[in-house]
Order: C-alpha cells, then structure tokens, then sequence
C-alpha cells in the first residue's frame, strides 16, 4: 500500500441557467469514479463542485421568467443537486458562485492581485445596445463573419470558418437582445495581468500537469502570445461588484473557477479541515480538475495565474475529456437527442449509464457517443449476461448443499490469484483515468470466471450423491471470483457493489479486500442485481418532447378571454373523472403537487397541480376528481405534466378540487 495521499478533486461548474445534461453527467461520472476509486484505495478525497451563478444570461434569463436572479439560480440548484445525487455523484460538498464565502475569497484574491501589480485599469471601446441600456458581452451580437461571409454568428468568434475576432469586427452586427445594431462606447475596465505568467506557464505545464493533447494546444496560444484577461463587467449585471470600483462587476470567468474556493471553503467550515492544508503555495496536498476540452483556455491558463498571482498553489493537473454526441450527432434539441440527466433518470437506473461511458472514457479528447442500441446491448451483454451472472449461478448452490454457508476453503486458489493479481494493472488504469482500459480488464476476468463454472458444471456435480460439497466448493469459488469483480467495479457501480456487500454478507469493500477470499461464513439470499434493458425503453430517450411550459395553476396571470366558446370547441375538451392514487410535494417549486392519477382505460399520469397551499397531499390518496384528460403534455423542469386538474376559488388556500358524486369510477367521460 502506498503512502496516504491527501486530494481535493473538482468538476467544472454547471451553469445555473438550464438542466444537468448528458454532457456534463460524462464530466461528474469521470470525476466520481476517480473520486470513489481514490477512496477505495484508502485516500483522503474531498470532492466538491458549485452551481455557476453569475453573468448576463443568468440576468436576462430571470428577467425574462419574471423572476429574481437569487430565486432562479436557488431553483436551479436544488434541481441540479437532485440530479447528480440521482446519478449517484458522490459530492462532499456542491456550493453556488453566488455565496457570501466565495464572494469572500474573490475579494481576498483580486485585492493580493491587485497588491501585487497584476491588475492594471484601461479604457476600452465595446458594443453597447442602447434599446436596452445594456453593454453587450461577445456572445450577445450576431452578425457576418468578417473572414468568411458566414451569417448569424456570435461576436467572439464563427462556428463556420472557427475565426475569432471581437464584435466590432463583424458586419451587419445586431444585438441579440433587441435586434438593433449596437453602438461603440468607452468604458473603464479592469485587466489580469496574464501576460506576466507566461513562462512560469510553460513551466507548469511542461511538469505534466496537463496531458500531452491539451499542451500542443496550449503550445498554439503560447505562440500568439497570452493576452491580458478582461475581469470586469459594467451594470447591470449579476455578480459581484468589484471592491472600490462602483458600477463595475467581476466577470462570470473570474469568480467562476473560484468557486471551486468557495465550496471548498463552506466544506472546511462544516467538516473542520484546513484550507491553507489543500492551498497554501508549499501545500503536499493534490488538486485535480476534470473540465471539458472547450473551457481549457480559463482552467490550463488563466486559473493557474491568478492562483499563483494570488499566493496559492496551483492544480496539480488539469484532466480535460470530449464531449458527448448521440447516436453519432451533436446533442440537439430540434432533433431530440439533448437528453437531461432528469429524462434519463425518469426511464433507466444511472449505474448503467456510468458503466457505459466508464467503459468508454480513456485518457484523451475523443467525444463519447452515447449510441443507444449499443447502450442497450452492452449493459445486456457485461453487466447482467457476464458480472450478475456469476453470482445467480452460484448462490442456489450455496443455499442448497450447505445452508447457506460458504466452504472453507477454494478449490482452485491459483486462479483466484490471477484475479487479485490483475488489482494493480487495473487500478493503474483507473488511476491515469483510462477506464475503458479498467473496464475491459474486469471484463476479461468475467469471462474467465463464466469459463470456470462452465467448465466445473456444478449443476451436474450437484445431482450425484456425493456431489453436494463439490459443487459447494465450485460455487463458493464462482462468487468469490465474483466478489473480487465487483470491488474493482465499486467506483462505478457503487449500488450494485453495496448490494452484493449486503449479498454475501460482507463488510463494506476496499481495495485491498480483492486479494482475500471469504471463506467458511453464511451469506444471504440471492437478489438479481441488474436486470435486462428493454431497447423499447432506451429509444424513448430521444422521442419528441413537449416544449417547456408552466401549469395554468402556476401561471402569473390567466390568458385573456377571446371571446365566446362554440359548442363544438367545447367538445374537443375530454374531461374524465380520476382516482388520485399518490400525491407529493415538488422540491423547488412552491404552488405544485405532483399527483399520480388512475384514468380507467386511459391508464395511470403525472399531473402537476398547483394547490399545494390547500391541501396536505395525504389527504388526496384516494380521492376522486375531473381531469381534462387530451390536454397536450407539458415538460416542466420537474418532470411532465400529462393533464389538468380541475378546481375552483381564488387561489391560495381557497382553492377546491371537483369532486364527483357517489357512484363515479376513474375513466368515466364527464358529460
């Protein structure tokens, strides 16, 4: 066993202005399982993450739901925090960009810069929409590509011909906001000096503290010459202002990385650890960063500068993977295939889907494509035809010939010596981030285990008279080997491993457990551990969904009326009488009840209502009610709604459901 390692690991920050997606799901899969494998060798990790908070979409984004930025951004974070809990991401900690203590750290590390020189003030001329009395960030003018001709493309640089230029470069520029050309004006900001670290830059990095891909890339950069880092931002805008300069914020990519500070700082608050320990410029500790190859630019060049601009120590290495495609294509909403980490949990159990991109994640900068027959076919294939296999196979045995008991001893201990012999070329795999490497290791073994009970047959031994302890001995074997499959599997599939833990009886796995056979002890009764995926249920990933839209209970203000209803309009609207058979409350949301309801012949649906100041959901289980039951359904950030209760009153707490009279049954059409 080596050394106690002490690490801090992070994944970037999700941007709180839209759901978790598949994308960045790869990114906190590739960072739990390095995280998880970490502590099953015996390390100390500490995981964190935060909500990215601040900038200009985030504003306008509020503004346009109505809604104040602290209140959407405490939304998105409880739904963000769900899902990676629902996709089994074992954070310590996961924060917000807009916290005091990382509002705190942010000061403390511009002011030390700007102490030390490494901030200077200049005035530059910048796009400014004067419909909207706004300055207008990069991404916020469109126009014609000045290099190639291409249309609509964003004021940094063209998805075309990939040029990068600033908006005043474009033709036929427009504001994104209001559609009105954009005017020059000058404006006094704030610059990192970032110029200043190119040689310590080159330095750290020819350390190894990014891979050899992303230094060729960095290489290019270098050879332009880095550019000093514009850090500041002109009102309105949602952020934090900058300390003795009014009107002026920093900008998204300043107290972003930061943030990882932040959250860092609120888990030493609650757990007792020392922050100088992970930070301090002399620190032994390790800091990791798992990002996406587009962000390498802030994380391989700018965060290292201002840590060491600011007195801290750098990452020890940056770990920058692909992005994720479907079927092949860019994640795309017009074609259906930007699928949410919520529309997936909604169908499929995580752990399958950790499995899969563990079993395609290497060391570089590929894209994982999430081919959903192949998805299908290789969790049917290794986890359940392979791993959970070996121990259906072998568990009946156990039960039938000894009670339950394992034997005492193996009867082919060399061949479980190979198994725990392969722990060290597969945890080096893992270690160096190269899980398919790791995966098809474990999968090799799986085979070989197959193989033994194939060969042994102790379905045959079984049936002799004297054949009970042999095939105890076989089978005592097969899950043994079993059990060594799934402690190097523990990173991925924690829950699996947790219930077979719970199978065989066993104390919770670590790393070093592998090379120790269990021997002589009862274990428990065999469960399936993984069941077969239907590619029916797969390919309802990428079925159209509805577009967004909020109940009519939780509407700001009804529609207008347009006048009378014919009484063929009327007709098309189905109301049917409903029996509710469950009803919750919607974590985030403060009008909804999620209900579950029984439409007879229609079937059972989730419908949102918003009555939750009227009634304790208790209450409801049972209860019959009126649902316009062809309502077109609604996908909300909570899930979809599938049609309307009815009610009537005020709003409030004075609201009440239709109730049917004695002799209604759910599915009858109301007249």
């Amino acid at each position: 066993m080596t050394a106690k390692r002490r690490i801090l690991v992070t994944s970037a920050l999700p941007y709180a202005n839209g759901p978790i997606h598949l994308g960045y799901v790869l990114e906190a899969v590739q960072t739990d399982v390095w995280a998880r494998f970490q502590r099953l060798r015996g390390h100390e990790c500490h995981y964190v993450c935060a909500d990215d908070t601040h900038g200009t979409p985030i504003m306008l984004k509020a503004q346009a739901e109505g809604l104040a930025p602290e209140r959407m951004i405490a939304d998105v974070h409880a739904e963000h925090s769900r899902d990676l809990a629902g996709m089994l991401i074992s954070l310590d900690h996961f924060g917000s960009t807009h916290s005091p203590a990382n509002e705190a750290v942010c000061r403390r590390m511009y002011l030390t810069l700007r102490e030390r020189g490494f901030i200077e003030r200049r005035t530059i001329r910048q796009a400014y929409d004067a419909s909207a009395n706004l300055f207008l960030p990069d991404r916020y003018v469109k126009g014609t590509c000045p290099n190639c001709g291409a249309a609509d493309q964003y004021g940094d640089s063209c998805e075309v011909c990939g040029a990068t230029y600033t908006p005043a470069d474009l033709k036929d520029a427009v504001s994104v906001i209001s559609g009105t050309p954009p005017v020059d004006r000058d404006s006094e900001h704030y610059f990192f000096r970032l110029s200043a670290f190119e040689e310590r830059l080159k330095a750290w990095m020819a350390g190894g503290a990014v891979q050899r891909s992303v230094a060729h890339k960095l290489e290019e950069w270098f050879a332009q010459g880095l550019k000093d880092w514009d850090i500041s931002r002109d009102e309105p805008y949602f952020g934090f202002e900058i300390p003795d300069a009014p009107h002026k914020y920093f900008y998204v990519w300043f107290d972003a990385p930061i943030g990882y500070l932040g959250s860092f700082t609120e888990l030493c608050a609650r757990t007792g650890l020392e922050f100088q320990d992970f930070f301090a410029p002399d620190s032994a500790a390790e800091l990791h960063h798992f990002i996406g190859k587009d962000i390498l630019y802030f994380h391989a060049l700018f965060w290292p500068a201002v840590l060491e601009g600011s007195g801290q120590r750098r990452p020890t290495s940056v770990h920058a993977h692909g992005f994720v495609t479907i079927n092949g294509q860019k994640m795309s909403k017009s074609r259906g295939t930007f699928i949410t980490a919520r529309r997936y949990l909604d169908l499929l159990p995580a752990e399958y889907l950790r499995y899969y991109f563990a079993a395609k994640l290497g060391t570089g900068l590929d894209d994982v494509d999430f081919n959903l027959e192949e998805f299908a076919s290789r969790v049917n294939a290794d986890l359940v035809g392979k791993l959970v296999n070996i121990a259906s196979r072998c568990a009946g045995f156990i039960h039938r010939s000894a009670g339950g008991t394992l034997a005492e001893s193996l009867p082919e201990p060399a061949l479980f010596a190979e198994f725990a012999a392969c722990g060290a070329p597969i945890a080096e795999a893992y270690e160096s981030r190269d899980y398919a490497g790791a995966i098809r290791q474990i999968m090799a073994l799986a085979d070989r285990a197959n193989q033994y009970i194939d060969q042994r047959k102790p379905w045959l031994i079984a049936k002799r008279p004297d054949g009970a302890d042999e095939a105890r001995a076989v089978c005592t074997q097969g899950l043994n080997l079993f059990r060594t499959l799934m402690i190097y599997l523990k990173p991925v599939l924690p829950e699996m491993a947790a219930k077979a833990e719970r199978f065989l009886r066993d104390a919770a796995w670590h790393w070093d457990d592998a090379a120790t056979a269990l021997l002589g002890r009862p274990i428990g009764v065999y469960e399936p551990l993984a069941t077969r995926l239907d590619p029916a249920v797969v390919a309802r990933l990428v079925e159209p969904q509805s577009p967004a839209a909020a109940t009519p209970a939780a509407s700001a203000a009804p529609a207008a009326a347009t006048g009378p209803v014919t009484i063929d309009e009327f007709a098309r609207v189905d109301l049917r009488i409903a029996k509710i058979l469950a009803a919750e409350r919607v974590d985030g949301a403060d009008k909804l009840l999620r209900l579950r309801v029984d439409l007879g012949e229609l079937g059972e649906r989730q419908v949102f209502a918003g009555i939750r100041a009227a009634y304790d959901p208790a209450t409801l289980i049972g209860r019959l009610t009126v649902v316009v039951a062809n309502l077109a359904p609604r996908k909300m950030r909570f899930g979809v709604s599938e049609g309307m209760i009815l009610a009537a009153g005020p709003g409030g707490p004075d609201v009440f459901l239709l109730s049917p009279d004695a002799g209604a049954a759910p599915g009858m059409r109301v007249k």
